[in-house]
């Protein structure tokens, strides 16, 4: 959390009902980011799924252009779990890990931003990898008592390994 939303939230000490579901959002905005990464890690279908609204935007190209990569946008929440699950499917293994998480809440929507670090392995040829550092962007919106991710951005800042050989041209 920054200095300005614990300073927001320090001022209102009697409001502590607003204190927690704040709180409590952002936990689970948070959690949110952490389900698009383990959901890829596991290949978890449904866990990765979670992480979406329906009509779900994630756009890789900004990452991918770092080495000639050329992806589409991935539209709709089907697409993206079908596409990222069967593009490493027995194929590649992945670790993530989700730091540096920002956000802003304005109602039913936010947006976040965070440091991914992704590893990606060839199953068949474990020297074989590429390790991204990605800056995202996401916009979620509230659904219930959780958060979804509605639009997420991915850049990249650094990489080491060979991409080509993990994602194609």
């Amino acid at each position: 959390m920054d200095a300005e939303s614990l300073f927001a939230l320090a001022s209102r000490p009697g409001d502590t009902a607003a204190v927690v579901a704040e709180l409590r959002d952002r936990a689970e905005i948070t959690d949110a980011l952490y389900r698009f990464a383990l959901g890829q890690d596991l290949t978890d279908p449904d866990l990765f799924a979670s992480a979406f609204t329906v009509d779900a935007e994630l756009d890789f190209r900004p990452a991918a252009a770092r080495w000639g990569g050329e992806p589409p946008v991935m539209r709709g929440r089907d697409t993206i779990v079908g596409t990222i699950l069967a593009l490493f499917a027995g194929r590649v293994n992945t670790t993530h890990q989700v730091t540096n998480v920002r956000i802003g809440i304005e109602g039913d929507t936010a947006r976040a931003t965070a440091l991914v670090e992704a590893q990606h392995v060839l199953v068949d040829a474990p020297g074989t990898h590429a390790l991204l550092k990605n800056p995202y962007t996401v916009d979620l919106a509230r659904d219930g008592g959780r958060w979804l991710i509605r639009r997420m951005h991915i850049d990249n800042t650094w990489l080491t390994g060979d991409p080509l050989a993990i994602f194609g041209a």
